[in-house]
């Protein structure tokens, strides 16, 4: 029992405080700005309080707490005792790893390039991080290779010319100094070079190349321009897998989240030199009842705590909890000035979206392993069977669902799941054709009416010999339906299925105000009782989660091309059809912009429209 004497006694400073269990146990660890008050409030008013917290509060026993000299001292120790204790109500990031970097050391008279798990200041230079150890090799054999930097370990300057070349120098890979003695400015050339390869600055280094290959060209020195050209294009190879999210050569962090139950999956993408350089995905547990500001807020002073590397900028979607201490913090970790953004448009809003959407994408197979895994697929099929009131086990379930701009380029798909998973090989997608406007229930129809007729005209050509029952693309029907909507979708449906003399158990899956799975819905309306966090209710989620990303990615895919024809429609002599084979042919709109005259004619166009296109771009 807390006591109360203790209680009102707290002192209005900032601190921290720690609460234990009857067993000593510290169970919770949090910071205040004025202790008396933060510290009161879980005692007061204990009805009102969240779940999370209400548990937290009757398992206290007793309190301790810490004073500091302001609240970014509290906030620091807060980090610490966190990390130390691990207390079961704190949400807890589970990812512990330290992210690999490459090490340039300049530090020293002959530099070489390692792999690193940690950043020291030391003086060398430092790249990265890295997503894992496989993309760090890879930029460093490239950078090895392109620049003839040795990989062994030579002793330089000791060994310089007194040992014989190995392999790499053989095949032009290595400098060999080991045999060939190199003065320390050249060799340091080599090293500026791949430092400024790695650091993400490729066009001045491409320019400076470019510039050395037409001087050794027009000095007859082909052996050396071969040489360069071939580290022209090794640079440019790397370019390509690299990919650019911003013009500004800045360090950056952008943080996705996307919450599930008591789970908070993250996903945080490394933008060095404005390169997006890795990535790293990680959950954080115990979050239920929490907000995403204070989600965001534990999530960051647990990462960058012991971070080696803190970027200038760090992306998040929403706004955190204490942000302007957290970046005091974060500033001080880093010693320069860093900020926590929300970004409300641009680039670094489609950023934050794109981890977001990562983050969720990684919460999605998360619940499928899980939903197969902990139980077996056989007990989960079975238990779904009872719950859902089937004559026989759900092994082939179908989902469908309708995606579509205002009616524009209206399109539906269906996902397969067999056994638990989602078998992506009878994945389908239909463009529909007769519905009008946005009429979900009509599109609906129609899609499942033709998936229907696929199959009867598969199960005729199996018995006349057409087709092998292995090939069938429409066969088997499912052992039930999942749609991704409401009781209208299956008071339309349930009549299709009657009308085409189909027997086969359907339901809806209802969403809730936040997108996320509700309930399941029998055919006439009423709720099947799946328990919200049994792995019945994990796999249903899963799947409406999964149709909808299918129904969302083709219908965004058709209206990216559509919105790109009709651009070059606005051109003299170009309709819809012309707009189709320029995209055909050039796959692209910006390289139908670049298209010379008698490239644009080789897409099968006149060359009065040739013309057209050509100058329309170039007004």
């Amino acid at each position: 029992m807390v006591d109360k004497e203790l209680l009102k006694n707290l002192p209005g400073d900032p601190g921290v405080y720690i609460m234990k269990d009857k067993t000593g146990k510290v169970i919770y660890v949090g910071k205040a700005k004025v202790l008396k008050n933060r510290v009161r409030q879980y005692f007061q008013n204990t009805e009102r309080h969240a779940p999370k917290v209400a548990a937290m509060v009757s398992h206290v026993d007793t309190f301790e707490y810490i004073l500091t000299d302001s609240e970014l001292e509290a906030l620091i120790l807060e980090c610490n005792l966190i990390k130390k204790y691990r207390p079961y109500y704190n949400i807890l990031l589970k990812d512990d790893k330290n992210y690999p970097y490459i090490k340039v050391t300049t530090n020293e008279e002959y530099p070489r390039i390692r792999f690193v798990r940690r950043m020291q200041k030391d003086g060398a230079k430092y790249f990265g991080p890295y997503s894992g150890g496989t993309a760090v090799r890879e930029a460093m054999d490239l950078a090895c290779k392109l620049f003839q930097i040795p990989t062994c370990e030579i002793n330089l300057p000791k060994d310089l010319g007194k040992k014989r070349a190995c392999i790499n120098a053989q095949i032009g890979r290595c400098c060999a100094p080991c045999e060939i003695p190199i003065s320390k400015e050249e060799y340091n050339e080599r090293i500026k070079e791949a430092c400024l390869f790695l650091g993400g600055g490729a066009t001045e280094l491409l320019e400076k190349l470019t510039e050395e290959m037409n001087a050794a060209a027009e000095n007859l020195e082909f052996e050396r321009a071969a040489s360069l050209r071939d580290k022209i294009g090794g640079i440019r190879q790397m370019e390509k897998k690299q990919k650019i999210v911003s013009d500004r050569h800045a360090d950056e962090d952008v943080i996705g989240f996307y919450s599930q139950e008591n789970r908070t999956f993250v996903e945080v993408f490394f933008i060095r030199s404005g390169r997006l350089m890795g990535r790293r995905d990680t959950v954080m547990t115990n979050t239920a009842g929490m907000t995403e500001g204070e989600t965001a807020s534990s999530f960051l002073k647990q990462f960058y705590q012991d971070a080696d590397f803190v970027p200038q900028n760090i992306y998040v979607q929403y706004e955190c909890e204490d942000e302007e201490l957290l970046s005091s913090w974060l500033s001080e970790i880093s010693g320069r000035s860093v900020k926590i953004r929300t970004p409300q448009r641009g680039e670094k809003k489609a950023l934050v979206e794109m981890a977001n959407k990562n983050a969720k994408q990684a919460a999605l197979n998360f619940m499928l392993k899980n939903a197969e895994g902990r139980k077996g697929v056989k007990r989960l099929i079975l238990d779904l069977k009872e719950e859902l009131g089937l004559t026989s086990p759900p092994y082939r379930i179908e989902s469908y669902d309708i995606s579509n701009t205002a009616g524009e380029d209206n399109v539906g798909s269906m996902v397969v799941f067999v056994n638990g998973e989602p078998a992506k090989r009878y994945y389908r997608r239909f463009k529909i054709e007769t519905a009008m406007g946005g009429d979900d229930y009509h599109s609906m129809a129609e899609m499942i009416l033709r998936r229907l007729k696929h199959a009867r005209e598969e199960e005729k050509q199996i018995e006349t010999g057409e087709l092998l029952k292995e090939k069938a693309k429409f066969l088997p029907l499912p052992d039930c339906i999942f749609l991704d909507g409401g009781k209208g979708h299956l008071s339309v449906i349930s009549e299709l299925l009657e009308l085409t003399d189909t027997d086969i158990p359907l339901f809806a899956m209802v969403k809730d105000d936040k997108h996320r799975t509700a309930a399941l819905l029998k055919s006439d309306g009423s709720r099947v009782g799946l328990k919200p966090r049994s792995e019945e209710f994990r796999l249903v989620s899963a799947i409406q989660e999964e149709v909808h990303r299918f129904a969302i990615e083709y219908h965004r895919n058709l209206r990216g091309k559509r919105m790109k024809g009709s651009a070059l429609e606005a051109i003299d002599g170009v309709g819809r059809k012309t707009a189709e084979k320029l995209l055909m042919h050039f796959k692209s709109i910006g390289a139908v912009k670049n298209a010379e005259i008698e490239e644009l004619k080789k897409a099968g166009v006149s060359r009065t429209t040739a013309e057209n296109i050509y100058s329309h771009f170039r007004k």
